[in-house]
């Protein structure tokens, strides 16, 4: 209604100004190439409205056509990216299936259709390594470098080629290169701190993993951390740096309190510099958290030259703690053997036992039990029966390969993998004990991390 209003207004404010021109008199006169015009004033203004509808009409009739024509075009070029991201698509498709040819195939026909490199590059460089040509792939790989929007693809690819190939220096290297660009990349993280630790970089990788706990990209990095420093600390102390050594170690178990076998060797250090105070607290404090064996063996050593009995009486501070684990029964029970009390030695075992899986551990310290108490072979030779039949004991046991080990370290002994030891019962012998055969290196991946 106000359109239409608006509309009859204008016209009839045009018309009134035709009317009043015409009826002004006047005339106009031009002169143009030896040719004199003369007209009235309203003729000349009615030319110039007629003219200028003219060319009006001519201009969008003229922008029409040239939308339609634009029209077509982006229809044709939509239609062009539309069939590109398709094969795109395809090939990664193919990829992730292992067609190798499906794959070649939808590389090159996305790098006709799309003409951007970006895009295909990539899917170019995963489709020649599916078909085992590493040379090409690297190719690709490098030539993505040149581009900031590509340069991480490239290098996450010549990374995992390195690693393919067992060249940890090359990987490093481009893994460092990778960590300027994207610091906060979990997997990037993971990898680079291991490569570090692996080529004994201690302080580099826990400087790494630091950075990931401030900016929490790895949940678990204060953790790996302490483990880092705990490298760092055998390295000082293998140097003769006492001190520094001890330093680190402090860190480290402060960063992860619930590490055993960090709180087992800082309590080893401390008593041996003569602090059985604080390593006594430090002891008491992770067996609270959870009783194990690693402990037991440093509460053992923590008074050296100590009589038996004074250990025993000692290790009632074990049971007030955790009076319902069997780890510390089986703790006093060899306190109790080595000072002769069988049958407080016998109190203990059988309370082990009520554990779910006992493990052979406790069979064999019921046999040694029966040999040293009544000189009983026969009952020893049953309990060590029943040792064989039961599962095996706990171990250090590394998540990646499965290799299991007798003693806790920051690297996998047969893999090489850091921070991946578990205490868990292994599906393996555990190195180191008769026809142990070595577990095959395990390489490290990023879907890992």
């Amino acid at each position: 209604m106000t359109r239409a209003f608006v509309l009859f207004l204008i016209i009839v404010l045009v018309s009134a100004g035709f009317v009043w021109v015409a009826n002004q008199p006047g005339n106009v006169t031009m002169v143009w190439l030896d040719h004199r015009i003369d007209m009235p004033v309203s003729r000349l203004i009615a030319g110039i409205a007629i003219l200028s509808v003219g060319l009006a009409f001519v201009w969008r009739t003229f922008g029409a056509v040239h939308g339609m024509v634009s029209r077509t075009g982006s229809v044709r070029v939509e239609r062009r990216r539309h069939r590109g991201y398709k094969a795109l698509t395809r090939g990664f498709v193919a990829v992730a299936a292992g067609d190798v040819e499906e794959a070649g195939k939808q590389a090159e026909r996305a790098d006709v259709l799309l003409a951007d490199p970006p895009l295909t590059m990539l899917l170019s460089a995963q489709a020649a390594q599916l078909s085992g040509d590493q040379k090409a792939a690297q190719k690709y790989f490098v030539a993505m470098l040149d581009r900031p929007d590509t340069a991480f693809l490239g290098l996450r690819g010549l990374i995992n080629q390195a690693l393919r190939d067992h060249n940890r220096e090359e990987a490093l290297l481009l893994a460092r290169r990778a960590y300027r660009l994207r610091p906060k990349t979990p997997w990037l993280v993971a990898m680079l701190s291991e490569l570090l630790s692996q080529m004994g970089l201690w302080a580099e990788a826990a400087a790494v993993l630091h950075a990931a706990a401030r900016h929490r990209t790895l949940p678990d990095a204060r953790q790996r951390e302490a483990v880092a420093l705990f490298g760092q600390s055998q390295r000082a102390q293998t140097e003769g740096r006492s001190g520094e050594s001890l330093d680190l170690l402090r860190r480290a178990h402060k960063l992860s309190p619930d590490n055993v076998p960090i709180a087992a060797k800082l309590v080893s250090v401390f008593a041996g510099q003569g602090k059985r105070r604080r390593a006594r607290k430090i002891l008491e404090s992770a067996w609270a958290q959870g009783p194990h064996p690693d402990l037991a063996r440093a509460f053992a050593m923590l008074f050296p030259g100590e009589e038996p009995l004074a250990r025993l009486q000692r290790s009632a501070i074990l049971v007030k703690l955790r009076p319902e684990d069997a780890e510390t029964h089986v703790a006093v029970a060899e306190a109790a053997l080595d000072a002769q009390l069988w049958g407080e030695a016998r109190r203990h075992l059988r309370l082990a036992l009520l554990a779910p899986n006992p493990g052979r551990r406790v069979f064999r310290l019921m046999a040694t039990l029966e040999e040293k108490e009544s000189d009983d072979s026969l009952a020893a030779r049953q309990w060590l029966a029943k040792a064989a039949e039961a599962g095996p004991d706990p171990a250090w046991v590394c998540r990646r390969c499965a290799a299991a080990v007798p003693d806790w370290q920051p690297l996998c002994p047969a893999c090489d993998a850091f921070d991946e030891l578990a205490w868990t019962s292994p599906t393996r012998p555990v190195l180191g004990s008769p026809a142990t055969p070595a577990a095959p290196a395990v390489p490290f991946s990023p879907g890992h991390a």
